[in-house]
């Protein structure tokens, strides 16, 4: 995805995230039902967002109906992190 590679099953601090990419700290989760209004998923978001990553969130579903969608999205948020300001040079 735009010269970006993504790990699955990657080893985060104390978490394992479903898919990451390690350069553009951003982490993708691919949830189902048992996620709705997660605690736990919440305070992994958390822990993410403090160290810097961004967390992505799909339903199962829309990752196997709307794939286009997903990667539409996926590629939105890679674009924005390298048109940020703060965007580190690679």
């Amino acid at each position: 995805m735009n010269g970006f590679h993504f790990r699955k099953q990657c080893p985060i601090g104390p978490f394992i995230a479903d898919f990451a990419c390690l350069k553009a700290k951003l982490v993708v989760e691919v949830d189902g039902g048992q996620h709705a209004d997660s605690a736990t998923d919440a305070a992994r978001d958390a822990w993410f967002a403090a160290n810097g990553y961004r967390t992505l969130r799909f339903w199962n579903n829309d990752v196997l109906q709307n794939t286009e969608g997903v990667i539409l999205t996926i590629t939105e948020a890679l674009g924005q992190l390298e048109t940020s300001p703060h965007a580190q040079a690679h």
